[in-house]
């Protein structure tokens, strides 16, 4: 994980911080366990909540699924300013075919606290889901992460 605390931050930083890595990893062990997991949006972005957590600009990540949806692979591919991100549908194209990945779940985070949809994340999930199609790769869901709440695209009918 990539981790915004300082090394010399203070001990409760440094404590919470590995706190997080040590749940991250009951998760992503729980996750590549149990592929249904993967199949509930609340693990997912209680997984992505913690991955987004610290990350004091926006940064854009893609959960990469197998057949079964089973984990093959989280990458943070995009990182971009305090309200947004340049994101390449083309880089996601071609990661996903690096992992041969039958589906992904993209997600971002919203550093202001807001997890409502900005009409460009409305757009690049269009975008995304368009170009993904063509390669018979799955969009299941963006997610937009806060530290305490998910926008789920797929829950609310906008994929």
């Amino acid at each position: 994980m990539s981790n915004s605390y300082n090394s010399s931050a203070s001990p409760i930083y440094q404590k919470e911080s590995r706190l997080i890595e040590r749940a991250l990893r009951c998760l992503e062990n729980r996750i590549n366990y149990d592929s249904k997991l993967l199949n509930n949006s609340e693990v997912v972005s209680s997984y992505l909540r913690l991955n987004f957590a610290g990350e004091k600009n926006e940064v854009f990540a893609v959960l990469f699924l197998n057949s079964s949806h089973s984990l093959i692979a989280f990458e943070k591919l995009f990182y971009g300013t305090i309200n947004e991100a340049a994101i390449y549908p083309r880089v996601v194209v071609q990661k996903a075919l690096e992992h041969n990945a039958a589906a992904v779940i993209v997600a971002h985070n919203h550093p202001s606290g807001d997890c409502k949809p900005s009409f460009a994340d409305q757009e690049i999930t269009r975008r995304l889901k368009d170009a993904l199609s063509l390669i018979d790769i799955r969009l299941i869901d963006h997610m937009v992460v806060t530290l305490q709440n998910t926008f789920s695209f797929a829950e609310h009918g906008l994929l």
